[in-house]
């Protein structure tokens, strides 16, 4: 696509706009919905509501390896002026900053209640992540006045203030909404996926779902970091399909940034020069090779620690992502080191132990099995389970390649129906409590290998609640020890997150939804 092309699918008023003023970011996804928590929600959507709707508070920033990262361990009021937590943990105290909606009218603790009662009531996506917070009533949202407003916890939750901070906690004008709700329809959702109730930092001016959305500067916007407004006037996210002419338009500099493009393009584009690109393994997130615990062979820890000695980790992480991410195997420890999930762990490829295993286990002559991959990650994961059938094939084992749609793996995935795969996934408050009552535990989509440990679920349900830092990190370690005991899965890598831009950009920073912040790019 030329860039006269990709103007010509820009309306006047924005062109109008000077060059500078304008931020341009092309995706490969789309954009199906302005409300982030309906079911159905892209992660598109939740980078964008971001800039649409304030949330009471924000996670804050740094910088690891030249590269901006979210800060998980620190945050900050967005339309919030302050927060105290109570000496017991049991109560969070807001003090509301003089915002207004979009609209004009004044932000009130009365529509910051209505925004956590439709967040823990209705039926939407929003309800399950505040629920690993403790949230999960409107009781618990009390208004104090027009501008305090409370939240009572049944126990002092370690999460509970962070998930305040995700996209699935957007603060609504509740006014404006309830004018356009209906007795069906309670809390406005039909009319929130294509229309705003918002205070952020961006009003939306054109959306079309799926193809493209154009933002306009709310200049009256106070939640920004020191009350600094965003710097970009105008947004125009733009849909993409084919990888190759989202690169051509970022090179060209008809566009300003990309973060889905192929691997394999970066390192010749970062080659040629004409670009900037600034890459951060996704630190919340890993891929891995799932077993299904509750299915042979794969409930005989022998043959799942077979495998593990038997893959080709290097050459998958090289074939798959060209290296360009984080190792999740090779480590030496027999302890675990350290509390943090994920880290290294210790697998590495040793074909002998794996023989010896596989016989242990009662295969001496080997097993056949399925390996399944999703279509629509093929360029990353046909390479890397074709080198998993060779290796395989080296102690015995059988594999045939299923590769899926996108929709069918997923629905396989939620019930618990495929043997063995690969699937990749992260989380938006990295905690080490958090990924294993996520991944490890319950009958729910994201335990990818029905692993259901004793001491784990033990383990993970009480670590939330456990306000001692020290007693909290010997629980981390402990939950990691079972999991090497156990291998219901094998960690492979945290995949870079290649942000690839024009050189004039700045600001660019890694959250954990995995989406561009407008409110951090700025243009030198």
């Amino acid at each position: 696509m030329s860039g006269v092309a990709w103007l010509a699918l820009v309306p006047a008023v924005a062109q109008a706009q000077t060059r500078a003023e304008t931020l341009r970011q092309i995706t490969g996804n789309n954009i199906p919905t302005l409300d982030p928590t309906t079911p159905g929600a892209t992660r598109e959507a939740f980078g964008v509501s971001t800039s649409i709707y304030d949330r009471l508070v924000a996670f804050d920033r740094k910088k690891e390896d030249g590269v901006w990262v979210f800060d998980r361990t620190k945050l900050r009021g967005e339309l919030a002026e302050s927060y105290e937590i109570s000496p017991d943990g049991l109560k969070i105290t807001f003090k509301l900053r003089d915002a207004k909606w979009h609209d004009g009218t004044p932000v009130t603790a009365e529509d910051i209640k209505w925004s956590l009662d439709r967040a823990v009531t209705a039926k939407s996506i929003a309800a399950g992540q505040l629920g690993t917070g403790s949230l999960t009533k409107a009781e618990q949202f009390t208004v104090i006045d027009d501008k305090t407003i409370t939240v009572t916890l049944p126990k002092a939750d370690r999460l509970a203030l962070a998930n305040l901070a995700t996209p699935l906690a957007p603060m609504f004008n509740s006014k404006l909404a309830k004018s356009h709700a209906t007795a069906e329809d309670p809390w406005a959702q039909e009319w929130l996926k294509t229309n705003t109730a918002g205070s952020g930092a961006y009003t939306v001016e054109m959306f079309k779902p799926g193809e493209q959305l154009i933002l306009r500067r709310n200049e009256n916007w106070k939640g920004g970091r020191n009350g600094q407004l965003a710097f970009f006037k105008r947004v125009i996210e733009q849909t993409i399909a084919d990888p190759a002419t989202r690169a051509n338009l970022i090179e060209k500099g008809d566009a300003d940034i990309a973060i889905d493009l192929q691997a394999s393009d970066v390192p010749t584009l970062q080659a040629r020069g004409k670009v900037k690109v600034e890459s951060t393994p996704q630190s919340n997130g890993f891929t891995m090779i799932a077993f299904n615990t509750q299915m042979a062979p794969f409930d005989n820890v022998k043959v799942r620690k077979a495998i593990a000695a038997a893959l080709p980790y290097d050459d998958m992480f090289k074939a798959a992502i060209f290296k360009r991410g984080l190792p999740l195997y090779g480590a030496v420890w027999t302890t675990p080191p350290n509390a943090g999930f994920p880290q290294p762990m210790p697998v590495k490829t040793d074909i002998a132990a794996a023989k010896a295993l596989l016989s242990e286990a009662g295969f001496p002559n080997g097993l056949k099995t399925s390996f399944s991959i999703n279509v629509g990650s093929a360029a990353v994961t046909e390479p890397m389970a074709v080198l998993l059938k060779e290796s395989l094939a080296r102690i015995g084992i059988e594999v045939d390649i299923q590769k899926l749609p996108d929709a069918q793996m997923s629905t396989q995935i939620t019930d618990k129906k495929l043997p063995f795969f690969t699937e990749g996934s992260t989380a938006w408050l990295p905690t080490t409590d958090y990924f294993f009552r996520n991944f490890f535990t319950g009958n729910q989509r994201w335990n990818y290998s029905s692993w259901n440990d004793e001491l784990v679920m033990t383990l993970a349900n009480q670590a939330r609640f456990e306000q001692d830092q020290a007693k909290y990190d010997d629980m981390g370690k402990a939950m990691i020890a079972q999991y090497v005991k156990e291998i219901p899965m094998v960690l492979l890598w945290q995949a870079n997150q290649d942000a690839v831009m024009v050189p004039q950009l700045e600001g660019y920073t890694y959250w954990f939804h995995r989406q561009v912040d407008f409110r951090d790019l700025s243009r030198k």
